[in-house]
C-alpha cells in the first residue's frame, strides 16, 4: 500500500462514522432521471438538484424512486429513454428550463448551454446507442465513441457528469471526482489530485477497506465522503 492510500484509508476510518454500517444504494425509477441528476448536480447544492427532479417528475406525473429499495427497477416499470426524450421534445429548452425544471442553470458560465438542453442532448446520445433502460447501460461501458459524443455536449468535457451518470445507473466501481471528493483527499493528504488520480486512489482505499472487513465499493465510499464533507463548515453541498 502506498503512502497516499494509507493516509486516505486512515482518514476514512477516523472520520466516516457510517463506514461500518452496511447500506443499500437506492436507484431512480427511470434511467433518464440519472441523466438529469448528473447534469444538474455540477457546481450546485444538491438540495436544489433534488427539487429540480421533483419538479419534472411532478410535471409529467411519474415516480422518482425505484419500487424496491436497493434494486434496479424492472424494464416494465421504466419509461424508456426514447419516450422520455419525446416528452421533452414537445417543448423548447427554454420552456423546459422555465416551466418544467424551473431551473435556468447553464452548463458553464462561458459558452455554456442550458442544463435543460444538455439533458436532452445526453438522452439523444443514449438513444443513438440503443440504451433505453438501466439494463442497457452495459452496452456503453468503456465505449469511447459514446464518451466522445457526450464530451461534445457543451460543458461535459471533464466527464464528471458522465462518471456520475454511470454511478447512478449502478456502476459500483466509479466515483464522482468533484470538488467535494478532491477537498476530502486534500484534507487527508495535503495534496490535490487530478480526476483520474482521485478515482484510482479511492478504488485502492475501498479495496483496503474490504480487506479489513468493511463492506465497501467506490460508489458507496463516494457517498460517505459526500455526506461527511457536506457537514463540514468549509464544505459545500455540491455533489
Amino acid at each position: 500500500m502506498n503512502r497516499d492510500t494509507k493516509q486516505v484509508l486512515n482518514f476514512c476510518i477516523e472520520n466516516l462514522e457510517e463506514i461500518s454500517v452496511e447500506a443499500t444504494q437506492d436507484y431512480y425509477a427511470h434511467l433518464p432521471l440519472c441523466v438529469i441528476d448528473s447534469i444538474f448536480s455540477i457546481g450546485v447544492k444538491y438540495e436544489g438538484v433534488k427539487n429540480t427532479i421533483a419538479r419534472i417528475c411532478g410535471y409529467y406525473k411519474i415516480g422518482i424512486a425505484a419500487p424496491q429499495s436497493g434494486k434496479i427497477p424492472s424494464k416494465k416499470t421504466q419509461i424508456p429513454v426514447s419516450k422520455f426524450n419525446e416528452m421533452l421534445a414537445d417543448h423548447t429548452p427554454l420552456f423546459l428550463a422555465e416551466n418544467v425544471y424551473q431551473n435556468r442553470q447553464r452548463t458553464s458560465v462561458k459558452n455554456g448551454i442550458l442544463k435543460a438542453e444538455a439533458v436532452s442532448r445526453f438522452l439523444s446520445v443514449l438513444s443513438d446507442f440503443d440504451v433505453e433502460y438501466f439494463q442497457d447501460v452495459g452496452k456503453i461501458s468503456n465505449n469511447k465513441s459514446f464518451e466522445l459524443c457526450i464530451k461534445n455536449i457543451p460543458g461535459q468535457r471533464s466527464t464528471i457528469s458522465l462518471k456520475y451518470f454511470f454511478m447512478l445507473a449502478g456502476n459500483e466501481s466509479l466515483i464522482k471526482p468533484d470538488r467535494m471528493i478532491l477537498r476530502f483527499l486534500y484534507d487527508a493528504t495535503d495534496k490535490w489530485y487530478s480526476l483520474e488520480q482521485s478515482q484510482e486512489l479511492l478504488l485502492g482505499v475501498s479495496q483496503e477497506l474490504n480487506a479489513r472487513g468493511y463492506v465497501m465499493t467506490p460508489r458507496r465510499l463516494d457517498n460517505l465522503i459526500w455526506n461527511y464533507q457536506r457537514a463540514q463548515p468549509k464544505g459545500s453541498a455540491s455533489y
